[in-house]
Formats: C-alpha cells, sequence, structure tokens
C-alpha cells in the first residue's frame, strides 16, 4: 500500500466520481484507476460501487475509510513537523484534552509557557480518553490532560490539579444570592444534562441515595453548548469549575454542596520514554497555579 494510493482513494471518497477525482488529485484519470485497482487487489474486494450517477463506497470501503484518512493525515502531519523544524526550528508538541477539560486553567499556563519557550510549537488535539490513550501509547502524542482514569498499558499517569464541581446558572437566578448551591436546591429545576461528564453516574447515585429527581430540559456532550443554554436562561448545569469561563456575561456559578463533589485532572505520558523536557516544564506550570472562582 502506498501513500498515492490512499490519496487517490480519499479524493474519489471527496469529488463522487473518478473524473472530479483525478482532477482534483492533479493526476490522469487512467493513472487513478490503475492505482485504485492496485490498493483493491492489494485489500481483497471492491471499494467503490460506479454507476452513471457517480460511484459510492462499498462496505469495505466504508470500513477501511477511517483508518485511511488517518494514516493520510498523519503522513502529512510528519511532514509540517519536518518543515517547521528544519526551516524554523520549531520543537512541536502534541497535547490531547479530554473534552471534559476547559481552557481556564490550562490557557494561562500556556500563555506563560510559549514566553519561556519560544522554540516550541504546540498542537492542541481535543478527542475522547480511549482515543488519547491509544495514541499516547503509540507515541503520536506527548501528553494527554484529563480526568481521573486509569490509564492503559505503556501510559503513565500523575495528578496535576484537583478540581471542584459548580453549579452554573444565568445572571439574576435565585441561586445569585446564596454562597454555595445544595443538590437538593437543584430539584425543580431545569438540568442541563451532560451526557460527557465522568461523575454523571455518581451524580445520580447521590440523587438516588437522597430520593431527588432532576429534570433534564436538554442534554448534549459538548460543554459549550450546555454553558451557552445556560446563560440563555434554558436550566442549570453541574460543571467542573474551570470549564466555566471567567466573567463569561450573563452566566455566574456557584460551588456545589451537601455533598460536594470534585475530580483529579492528571497528565498522562507514554511509559516507553522518558517525557520531553518540554513536557516536564508545561506539566510544572500547569501545577503552579490556579485561577480564583
Amino acid at each position: 500500500m502506498e501513500m498515492h494510493q490512499i490519496r487517490y482513494f480519499l479524493s474519489v471518497c471527496e469529488n463522487g466520481n473518478f473524473t472530479r477525482a483525478s482532477a482534483a488529485a492533479s493526476v490522469s484519470q487512467p493513472s487513478l484507476t490503475q492505482a485504485i485497482q492496485k490498493l483493491e487487489d492489494e485489500l481483497g474486494g471492491s471499494l467503490f460501487d460506479r454507476d452513471r450517477s457517480g460511484c459510492r463506497l462499498t462496505e469495505l470501503g466504508r470500513l477501511v475509510e477511517p483508518d485511511l484518512r488517518r494514516i493520510h493525515d498523519q503522513s502529512l502531519s510528519v511532514k509540517a513537523d519536518a518543515v517547521r523544524f528544519i526551516r524554523l526550528k520549531k520543537v512541536p508538541l502534541r497535547i490531547g484534552l479530554m473534552p471534559t477539560i476547559g481552557p481556564r486553567r490550562l490557557a494561562p499556563a500556556l500563555a506563560r509557557y510559549q514566553k519561556a519557550s519560544p522554540r516550541v510549537e504546540v498542537e492542541l488535539l481535543v478527542k475522547p480518553e480511549a482515543e488519547l490513550m491509544k495514541q499516547l501509547a503509540k507515541g503520536s502524542l506527548d501528553l494527554a490532560i484529563g480526568p481521573s482514569a486509569t490509564p492503559g498499558s505503556g501510559v503513565r499517569a500523575e495528578d496535576l490539579y484537583p478540581e471542584r464541581y459548580v453549579v452554573a446558572f444565568p445572571s439574576g437566578h435565585r441561586f445569585a444570592k446564596q454562597a454555595k448551591v445544595r443538590l437538593s436546591d437543584l430539584q425543580g429545576e431545569a438540568w442541563l444534562d451532560r451526557l460527557n461528564c465522568e461523575m454523571r453516574e455518581e451524580l445520580r447515585a447521590v440523587l438516588k441515595a437522597k430520593d431527588l429527581a432532576l429534570y433534564a430540559s436538554y442534554r448534549s456532550n459538548h460543554e459549550d453548548w450546555i454553558l451557552r443554554m445556560a446563560q440563555g436562561g434554558l436550566g442549570v448545569a453541574v460543571l467542573p469549575e474551570y470549564t466555566v469561563p471567567e466573567g463569561m456575561p450573563g452566566l455566574e456559578c456557584r460551588l456545589l454542596e451537601d455533598p460536594s463533589l470534585d475530580r483529579t485532572v492528571r497528565a498522562f505520558t507514554s511509559a516507553e520514554a522518558a517525557p520531553k523536557a518540554e513536557v516536564r516544564q508545561l506539566v510544572k506550570l500547569l501545577r503552579a497555579s490556579a485561577p480564583a472562582l
């Protein structure tokens, strides 16, 4: 399997027929067709069904398309890293973030880090935990940051900082008069349910033990949508404190109590080799200080 075969395959996927794909890939149609046929021979089956309207992926094509696209993207990334290093003397640093990690603590640390290490070029990738752990084990990430988790084989973990949970609500809400918000205070409120929250099941267990019920008026697996809905008065949400942007207009938050909830945010690195000096420096900065609630 060669990279140009993968590139031509993806061009057909994106353009819908061989004629447009060959033009987009700057190659003759016979050459593109021959490359696709060789790829099909190697994979053991047809990748496209062709008719007058164009072509569609076969079941085999749909199966291999994500992996071939990932190989293509990784090759482009490797080339870009090499160009940056040779021409600009930049050191690439790839950091994976689990979806519930907000920028409120990380962004200031990165700003200080950039001043201290101007040769380092940071790339942030937000992906699910399982995918980040796989990439760490393969060496395609330098660092992953996320809440408490059991690292897989080939991955080491170290604690960065604790993070408390808060209740976010629109300005003018009755909670604004309280220093903290009890879980029982949420009874009867429209609740914005975070589908990717690692504390979701624990929260449900506490609610059940206290004989409380929350009505989920909206659900989302994206933190920004939850924040915007709370800001717009559609409900209240339970969120990690550093997920809530400081000074977000129309939104306030208070610490959750009775019970209080917290999590530990950790740094994950490959266990196969010692972390880069740049990674160790960034981890130190992340531990150094925390913004005020």
